[in-house]
């Protein structure tokens, strides 16, 4: 006679408490794209040089890489809300420090090192946690994720200069350490209450190893993928980091520059969104090759018809082909790789946006204070989308789900 094995519990899975999580999180992880504002009180009150400064925000891209790329080897450590309570509590450790600094190394360590490695391993461990459950849409589901912190940064922007400007630099990252905390408590309970896992069950297995099921972490599909990103990467992070100075350098008015720069943050949120539901209709590298032709176009434009007008236009144009391509990145490895996957490849894909962070546009600072202009830069940048475009085309069409 045999005695029946007993039935699993059932796992409630409620994708909703995930993406609201993720939302919680982002939007003031989004915040350091906000850093440029913080930039002149800690210059006059700590007598830090602008350049020197500049190191705080470049470290803490670095961090972000490293914490996206080691979050993959925490998975088994702990429990998913576990994991996602510590880590945002990391990053709010991280601002904290930065908020009772005296010199450029307590910024750097904290600014830099703890909050940028925490910030990357909450955002992976959350995205992990919603691809884990997504059935459908993953494509606009990961754009809408990738989206949330561009518009972090267009909330916390106004926010952190009024506060600056009431209170002083130090309460602005003394209340974000506290909306960090807050965050991640409530993210960490809407983890427990979605049910969300960072690895598959043991029976359907885990990993990405051949053609049966999808394509190597580490193959050609992966490496091809971050190259596309990282040639509209470094073209939009130029714009992203140096829009009011280019408007500006094409004779554009301050009020012009300052718009653009709101303006172009705003269009690449939601080309992020666009990108990734596009890839839930078209193949991947159809909608890439066309992203980075959108780009190339406003680089074009503003070579040929130089003025303020243009750099407006052009500008917004290479903003959103990045923002189109950051949304189809992160909509496609959804589609690439299977879900257990996806923050292990997501992670690895950040490299490829921290080497963008450090490449033109610090080139493009370097020629400015050569030339005065930057029309050097924009055809560089227009390279780069024509290598894009071609590199786009060689990706496969299909992923694992449609037997490729």
């Amino acid at each position: 006679m045999s005695v029946a094995t007993p039935a699993l519990p059932v796992r409630a899975e409620r994708l909703w408490a995930a993406l609201l999580a993720a939302t919680l999180m982002n939007l003031p992880l989004g915040s350091v794209y906000s850093f440029s504002v913080l930039l002149r009180p800690i210059e006059q009150e700590l007598a830090i040089p602008r350049s020197a400064l500049s190191l705080v925000f470049g470290l803490c891209t670095v961090g972000f890489t490293v914490g996206s790329v080691g979050a993959a080897f925490l998975y088994r450590v702990a429990p998913a809300p576990v994991l996602v309570l510590a880590s945002a509590l990391v990053a709010a450790g991280g601002i904290a420090m930065a908020a009772t600094a005296s010199g450029l190394t307590q910024l750097l360590l904290g600014y830099g090192v703890v909050f940028g490695t925490g910030g990357g391993v909450t955002y992976i461990l959350l995205q992990q946690g919603v691809n884990m459950l997504v059935r459908r849409r993953q494509g606009l589901v990961n754009g809408y994720i990738v989206s949330l912190y561009p518009l972090g940064a267009m909330i916390a922007t106004p926010l952190f200069h009024a506060c600056n400007e009431a209170y002083g630099w130090r309460t602005t990252l003394w209340g974000l350490a506290a909306v960090l905390v807050a965050c991640g408590i409530a993210a960490a309970l809407l983890a427990r209450h979605g049910g969300a896992r960072l690895v598959a069950p043991a029976a359907t297995g885990s990993t990405t190893t051949g053609p049966a099921t999808g394509p190597a972490i580490l193959g050609p599909t992966f490496y091809k993928l971050s190259a596309t990103f990282f040639l509209a990467a470094s073209a939009g992070l130029m714009v992203l980091s140096q829009a009011r100075e280019i408007v500006a350098a094409y004779g554009g008015a301050a009020a012009l520059a300052v718009a653009a720069t709101t303006g172009i943050t705003g269009a690449i949120a939601a080309a992020r969104i666009s990108g990734g539901w596009l890839v839930d209709r078209f193949a991947v590298p159809y909608v890439m090759c066309a992203a980075h032709g959108l780009a190339l176009g406003g680089g074009l434009l503003l070579t040929l018809l130089p003025s303020p007008l243009t750099a407006f236009v052009g500008l917004g144009m290479i903003g959103l082909g990045y923002g189109f391509v950051s949304g189809a990145t992160a909509g496609g490895i959804g589609l690439y790789w299977r879900p257990a996957d996806y923050g292990r490849v997501a992670g690895r894909t950040y490299v490829a946006w921290c080497l963008a962070a450090v490449s033109l546009p610090v080139l493009a600072g370097y020629l400015f204070d050569i030339t005065r202009e930057y029309s050097t830069a924009v055809l560089i940048a227009a390279g780069a989308n024509i290598a894009g475009m071609a590199m786009a085309l060689t990706m496969p069409r299909r992923g694992w789900r449609e037997g490729g």
